[in-house]
């Protein structure tokens, strides 16, 4: 069993998701099904002379504010700077309670001046404006960032559209892990590979990612800078090391290594010194998560005999037992607010994902997919990406913390595992 349950938490995904056809790279197609309990009908129209950048930057919001589930988007027709007079009668006779409108200029610099308002069509009053200035690559990103300031505007929450997600491809024999914008645009390849990777883990400022290589032949921990691409090794122990996750102030790691016999869980600095043993069982324990707060740490044992959830001091020592409906729970992750706990659960043979609330131990199964893996919660907390498959292919699937909004990103052959959600930008 012992040995059984290791494998399944450690290589199910390189190992076993990852060994069918190939995949071509491509973008990622995003797919939607639900959406929210309420939807805001919001107008949003054509920037004044969008067309001179790179992309439309009205289309890239629609298509945000669609995805998200809480918005119905009503078509204006015509194009609308920040400075056109509003009839904001007109607007609520059309059924939107908001309405949102702007202009892209080109600068002598090669930079592009992009400006919007968010207007609330029921008060006839203004939400918000922003003015921003992008070089060309970054005109999605300003589009994003619009996006968001509307879905804080209008939801109460931070948007997350800004953010990006990153997880690991198959193509040949050939591993990728790969960064992409959170609606599955902008790929980037951060690391090829002939041997697997899995575990990829953001840092908390989203410059540097944490993962599991099996280039040397056995799973190695290291820390990629983003940016300069400098690679780290985190931990190159005897045996296994695998399962990075990063500490809430990013100077640390939790690690799952088996160099002092079953495997067990230990912290690191994230330049690979000080190792502090945390537990010392006699079964396995691994996966371990940080809660946000840093002051506990989330992982999955088989010391009950099957493998569940448990919680301890971020320091080690006793550890307090989560997860009890069904016989099969690994792969916790903690909500941002550390009010909810995500996790793959085992039921009837099928592998699926279930939420747990931490105060009164009520769970929900939110995936209508029987083998799920790798859940990640978005920066705000509303959504959880996650692998599954579909058609005998792994792809990535996005659903909202109440279960209704459901998305599914896809590529148009073979595989995607090992979903990460990165967090916000500063």
């Amino acid at each position: 069993m012992k040995n059984l349950f290791l494998r399944a938490v450690l290589c199910s995904a390189a190992l076993l998701g990852l060994t069918s056809a190939g995949l071509v790279h491509a973008q990622l197609r995003v797919e939607i099904s639900g959406v929210g309990a309420f939807q805001i009908p919001i107008a949003i129209a054509a920037f004044a002379d969008e067309s001179i950048a790179p992309q439309q930057v009205s289309a890239i919001i629609k298509a945000d504010l669609d995805r998200s589930g809480y918005f119905k988007i009503i078509d204006t027709g015509t194009a609308m700077s920040e400075t056109t007079r509003v009839n904001y009668g007109d607007w609520k006779t059309r059924g939107a309670d908001a309405l949102v409108v702007g202009s892209v200029q080109h600068l002598a610099d090669g930079r592009f001046d992009v400006r919007y308002k968010l207007l609330d069509t029921v008060k006839s009053t203004e939400l918000s404006a922003l003015a921003m200035t992008a070089q060309p690559d970054r005109i999605r990103l300003t589009a994003h960032q619009i996006a968001d300031d509307i879905y804080e505007k209008l939801i109460g929450v931070r948007g997350v559209f800004a953010t990006r997600i990153a997880y690991v491809t198959k193509s040949g024999r050939e591993y990728r892990l790969e960064v992409a914008d959170a609606d599955g645009e902008g790929v980037q390849v951060a690391l090829r590979s002939n041997e697997p990777i899995i575990s990829p883990s953001w840092s908390p400022d989203g410059t540097k990612v944490a993962y599991v290589s099996f280039e040397q032949r056995k799973p190695v921990v290291y820390v990629q800078d983003l940016v300069t691409r400098k690679r780290t090794v985190v931990a190159n122990y005897k045996g296994s090391n695998s399962a990075p996750a990063w500490s809430p102030d990013g100077s640390r790691l939790a690690v799952a290594l088996s160099r002092d016999g079953l495997t067990q869980i230990y912290s690191v600095s994230a330049n690979g010194g000080n190792l502090k043993r945390l537990t010392n069982t006699s079964g396995i324990d691994t996966e371990p998560r940080f809660s946000p707060d840093g002051q506990s740490i989330y992982f999955t044992s088989d010391r009950s005999g099957g493998p569940q959830i448990y919680r301890m001091s971020a320091n080690g020592g006793g550890a307090q037992r989560i997860t009890f409906s069904g016989d099969y729970n690994i792969s916790p992750r903690v909500s941002p607010d550390g009010k909810t706990l995500a996790y793959i659960s085992r039921r009837g043979g099928q592998f699926q994902l279930f939420v747990l609330d931490l105060s009164n131990a009520q769970e929900q199964r939110l995936s209508d997919t029987v083998k799920d893996e790798s859940p990640s919660f978005s920066a705000n907390g509303k959504y959880i990406m996650y692998a599954t498959e579909a058609g005998r292919r792994g792809t990535l699937a996005v659903v909202s913390v109440d279960g209704r909004v459901k998305q599914r990103l896809t590529t148009q052959a073979g595989n995607i595992r090992e979903p990460t959600w990165g967090p916000f930008m500063k």
